[in-house]
């Protein structure tokens, strides 16, 4: 019997709801090499608009921008008419603008609260995906991405680069050769990594801390507050929540830790091989009880691996003679360290690295993983367990108690008030 034919949203959607069969749209299965890619940004800020760049790099389009800001939205759509993308459409609404457009790439440069339904609608859509940092602001987020990506036959890109490009801060090195010393057992095992402004890491503790006592706004014309609030609880409009400001409250980001934290952890991730596995035991000292609402300022976390592996965060605002981390090294092990700078002791494993294999090659060109169907370096999965560390850093100083966790089932042991850290309620009518 035959069937009427079904809209792209129908199919798409029935694709997503099948448990047996991966359906992906027949455009991105054989591509020719110099056919243009199709691509939006969703979210036109700070963020977004560096986005623009990358295609300038590329035999790309840009066929859509949204944003809640009309303002921001008029400026962008205005940008990409001046790059020559002369059909680039603008939308309030980034589900319209995936209902509508056909979209090769989608670019996620929301505030983090908006990160994981974005990329789950972006891949049900039969977009691939390129999400900025943290890549979700729960736990319970990042497996649903994970989930959602894996369903739909997407290619998911996290926009942090540091685990296969650049030189890693403080370190004095890519993250390569990082990796090269770690694997090779030369600095003994377990392992402590100390994160610090000691090290080279500016936590920005002080610069992304909200307030406190926020008084209601009249909310701007040019701006969607609703909208902008999407599933986060309602709250009235301050310009302090808004827009940058948005990483000091809970609700949308994580303070520091939600900013930087990715860039400085993945690379971590990376080279003491745990791309598959998370801390089991987190541990934070603060100097004041953490806020219901603001992200204030924090002293130290430790996490720490089944195997006895350590991670040591310590935020820029301790006092340099109260620092456990000063005049440290980068990574220690029983054998050997790591200090700032790629300074090895002892002095002879220099000597030692240049008999090292190399690490083994990831794919790092996101247009050419797109176009062959490749996983990119910094996916969905890596991407969600470095993310982890810090929703578990965050975890640990919001409960203001150790916690400990199991690392496969993703859920706090014994600890029923941080697990609801791990799946936070949506504002009605959004659900994951």
């Amino acid at each position: 019997m035959s069937t009427p034919t079904p809209s792209r949203r129908s199919f798409l959607g029935a694709a997503a709801a099948a448990s047996t069969l991966c359906m992906v749209p027949g455009r991105v299965l054989a591509q020719a090499p110099n056919s243009k890619l199709t691509h939006a940004i969703i979210g036109v800020g700070g963020m977004g608009n560096g986005h623009f760049g990358y295609l300038e790099e590329w035999n790309s389009t840009m066929v859509a921008v949204c944003d809640v800001d009309s303002d921001r939205l008029d400026a962008a759509v205005a940008r990409a008419k001046d790059m020559g993308f002369t059909s680039c459409k603008g939308y309030r609404d980034y589900r319209e603008m995936l209902d509508k457009e056909q979209i090769d790439i989608c670019h996620i440069a929301t505030p983090p609260h908006w990160h994981a339904l974005q990329s789950i609608h972006a891949a049900e859509a039969g977009c691939d995906i390129w999400c900025e940092k943290p890549m979700t602001r729960t736990i319970g987020e990042g497996l649903a991405v994970v989930d959602a990506v894996r369903r739909n036959g997407r290619i998911f890109r996290l926009n942090t680069w540091f685990r296969f490009n650049g030189g890693f801060y403080g370190s004095g090195t890519t993250a390569g050769p990082l990796k090269q010393i770690v694997s090779s057992g030369l600095l003994g095992w377990p392992l402590t990594v100390r994160v610090s402004h000691h090290t080279g890491f500016n936590w920005k503790v002080g610069s992304w801390q909200g307030r406190t006592n926020l008084q209601p706004e009249p909310i701007p014309a040019n701006l969607d507050w609703d909208l902008w609030l999407g599933p986060a609880p309602y709250k009235p409009y301050n310009s302090h929540r808004c827009h940058g400001n948005f990483r000091g409250y809970w609700d949308y980001d994580g303070g520091g830790l939600g900013d930087m934290g990715q860039h400085y952890l993945d690379p971590v991730q990376y080279f003491l091989d745990k791309d598959d596995e998370s801390p089991v035991e987190i541990q934070a000292w603060t100097p004041m009880p953490a806020h219901p609402d603001a992200c204030l300022t924090w002293d130290q976390v430790e996490m720490t691996y089944a195997d006895g592996c350590k991670i040591i965060l310590e935020a820029d605002t301790v006092p340099d003679d109260a620092s456990v981390t000063r005049n440290q090294p980068y990574i220690e092990g029983p054998l050997g360290k790591v200090w700032p700078g790629f300074r090895l002791e002892p002095a002879d494993l220099r000597d030692a690295m240049a008999t090292l294999p190399e690490p083994a090659p990831q794919v790092t060109d996101f247009v050419q993983a797109v176009r062959n169907r490749q996983t990119f370096a910094l996916n969905e999965v890596n991407g969600h367990r470095s993310c982890t560390l810090i929703n578990l850093a965050n975890a640990a100083i919001r409960t203001g108690r150790k916690l400990h966790f199991d690392s496969q089932t993703m859920r706090f042991i014994d600890d029923e008030g941080a697990n609801r850290l791990i799946d936070q309620p949506y504002r009605a009518p959004w659900h994951l």
